[in-house]
């Protein structure tokens, strides 16, 4: 797909990998590789596997654009939880293979996955926002509404919690925890059951399932965006 990510169809499985050789950082490149990768296993109707490179998923929005702020800083926001929004509705299942590390944009992809497997290790979960001086977007607010349980929901988001794979896993940031040598493993054999499911069905069930939450989401991301310029 480019020089961040890969994209791999086996049968009717895509898998779409980040690797930016760090963090993989959410820049406007590295999300406009994610949409082109989509967009080629939503013609190809394939369950997608959505993963990153070993020890971090993703570490959120390529921080120094955000921190400079202006017209830069608000697109790149704007595509993130606009990815986030796609990831939500996509007509295929989405199952994300979290790799390891999960922040803040990052985290709020990850919670966009209809089935999330992540891996039992040194690893973080945070939506960091409030702990480096930032105001959590709104439309995040509404993802991890939407994902967490309440309890969690608020030390998440209002307090900046760190919490551990098993923390995560009880929290809602993800469905299921496996030993990292397994993820892959596990992460096709879940594909493979997904992908015997009606599309169709799948698809329009997903939409009425989730109907309130994406509205709130992209109410949100033009809320935010607005707020970014101004």
């Amino acid at each position: 797909m480019g020089t961040l990510v890969s994209y791999r169809r086996e049968s009717s499985i895509a898998t779409i990998t980040m690797d930016d050789g760090k963090v993989n950082a959410l820049s406007a490149e590295l999300l406009a590789e994610l949409n082109a990768a989509l967009d080629r296993a939503a013609a190809d109707q394939a369950v997608v596997v959505l993963a990153g490179r070993p020890g971090v998923f993703s570490a959120g929005f390529e921080l120094a654009v955000l921190k400079a702020g202006g017209r830069p800083a608000a697109l790149m926001v704007r595509a993130g939880f606009e990815l986030a929004a796609r990831v939500l509705a996509f007509p295929a299942p989405v199952l994300i293979a979290c790799t390891g590390h999960a922040v803040a944009m990052g985290a709020f992809l990850l919670m966009s996955g209809d089935y999330r497997i992540g891996v039992d290790g040194p690893y973080k979960f945070s939506v960091n926002e409030v702990a480096i001086g930032l105001t959590v977007p709104q439309a995040a607010i509404e993802i991890c509404r939407q994902r967490l349980t309440p309890a969690h929901f608020s030390r998440a988001v209002i307090l900046a919690d760190v919490f551990s794979p098993q923390d995560a896993l009880a929290a809602g940031f993800v469905d299921r925890l496996v030993p990292e040598g397994e993820l892959q493993d596990l992460a096709g054999s879940t594909a493979a059951r997904l992908a015997t499911l009606d599309l169709n069905a799948h698809g329009v069930t997903k939409l009425r399932a989730r109907e309130p939450a994406l509205t709130a989401i992209r109410a949100a991301i033009d809320s935010d965006y607005a707020a970014l310029r101004a």
